[in-house]
């Protein structure tokens, strides 16, 4: 017997594997089949501005998901993430333009680059926490910024570089529509792959890093292997998701990939909820959609007397740029374990109904 929401009484698990499943039920695996063979139906009934919303929320996505691994299931920290999502993008572009090699293939070879960088910025890690961590990462926010500037031969420096659009036996990947696709198989493959990362012995000794580390070293986990490979794991998801990014829109500058974008990953993974692949997914789409929903809420003053004055609309505007900062605040005091928390009341309560418990 399932359920489509959740698992039903009496449905016990008499294994670990059972236990330590995607998930829940095998309705719901099938909804899930089913929901994403309906988005494959997507380019054919939506237009080009919400296929471009998907195209973001799935490179940001996955770069999020890397963050999310460090930061939520590791309990390290970064601020340089934008950065390495930065190096990805050059990375791809570079490797494509300069050794010919198929945009296809330059895509996890850029992911690897960057998981080199992001393991060589991740040495202090295993002397250092908290704090200290956060500002050797800090820098590394703006040693890997400063070397976009200087070194042209990588990143064509001010002139920022050329990316071409994906090739798959000859069909080119150059429109919203096409594009879409790669955006969905990247998606869906790279969520899949941290969600059975979760589940392994890797990701286990990850959580007993984060959850504590003398007791985990006690028990035989190798804190600085794991604090390493970490960074690695997050670096490489922001280097997949930094290339789909240059290749999505043809051209790569260094000027996108500042401490501000830093600061939305750890948006997105904060308001998702740490430690939750899933919640990762609704942080980046609550990120991505929020500045819309503000374009929209100033285009609707706009339309009345009383909110048609510059006062109100140029405020407003400014709030948009604000927002981010505000968000994570009003997260932190109201619903600190993020919008995954959120969804799991939600379920309970419908579970429950008419029931309060």
């Amino acid at each position: 017997m399932s359920s489509p929401a959740m698992r039903p009484c009496g449905d016990f698990r008499t294994s670990y594997k059972q236990d330590n499943t995607i998930f829940e039920t095998r309705t719901i695996h099938w909804l899930m089949v089913a929901g994403i063979a309906l988005a494959c139906l997507a380019p054919f009934v939506l237009d080009a501005y919400y296929l471009t919303l998907f195209i973001q929320i799935s490179y940001l996505g996955i770069a999020a998901l890397g963050l999310n691994i460090l930061v939520g299931y590791t309990g390290q920290i970064s601020l340089g993430h934008g950065a390495f999502f930065g190096f990805g993008a050059f990375a791809s572009a570079w490797l494509n333009t300069s050794f010919g090699i198929p945009v296809f293939l330059c895509i996890p070879l850029a992911g690897y680059l960057t998981m080199g960088v992001g393991m060589l910025f991740g040495m202090p890690a295993a002397r250092i926490k908290g704090l200290y961590l956060a500002i050797a990462t800090l820098a590394a926010q703006f040693i890997i910024e400063d070397f976009f500037g200087r070194a042209e031969w990588f990143s064509g420096g001010s002139a920022g570089s050329m990316a071409e659009p994906v090739n798959l036996f000859g069909f080119v990947f150059d429109t919203d529509e096409t594009f879409f696709y790669i955006a969905l198989f990247a998606l869906v493959f790279m969520y899949l792959w941290g969600c059975n990362l979760m589940r392994s012995r890797d990701g286990r000794a990850f959580v007993a890093v984060r959850d504590h580390y003398l007791s985990a070293e006690i028990m035989g986990v190798k804190l600085n292997k794991y604090r390493l490979l970490s960074f690695g794991i997050s670096s490489f998801y922001a280097g997949i998701g930094g290339a789909l990014y240059a290749h999505y829109l043809g051209y790569v500058s260094a000027e996108g990939f500042t401490i501000f974008m830093s600061v939305q990953f750890l948006a997105m993974v904060i308001i998702g909820g740490l430690g939750s692949v899933k919640g990762t997914l609704l942080g980046c789409i609550f990120m991505v959609l929020l500045p819309e929903a503000l374009e929209g809420g100033v285009g609707l003053l706009k339309m009345t007397d009383w909110g048609n004055i510059p006062m109100v609309v140029d405020g407003l505007a400014y709030i948009k740029e604000m927002a981010i900062g505000l968000v994570i605040i009003l997260f932190l005091i109201f619903e600190p374990q993020g919008l995954a928390h959120r969804w799991q009341q939600v379920k309970n309560y419908w579970k429950f109904y008419p029931f309060a418990y």
